[in-house]
């Protein structure tokens, strides 16, 4: 991957961790039913993700950060 798309799934990564984040953090609302979404599971997913793709633009800038 490049530079354009680490970047793209940095910000999509960070987006989407962000809008989990929020709809995890909602009361629950027991007329509406159960939540079958896990957000904060995949908000932690997402936060791995961004990490990931840190670590990657770390590499493409040249730092060696494994073997």
């Amino acid at each position: 991957m490049d530079w354009t798309l680490t970047l793209i799934g940095l910000a999509a990564g960070v987006a989407l961790a962000a809008f989990c984040g929020w709809r995890g953090a909602r009361p629950a609302d027991p007329k509406r039913g159960v939540r079958m979404v896990p957000y904060r599971f995949l908000m932690i997913l997402c936060a791995a993700w961004v990490l990931i793709m840190l670590i990657h633009m770390l590499n493409l800038a040249g730092f060696s950060t494994g073997r």
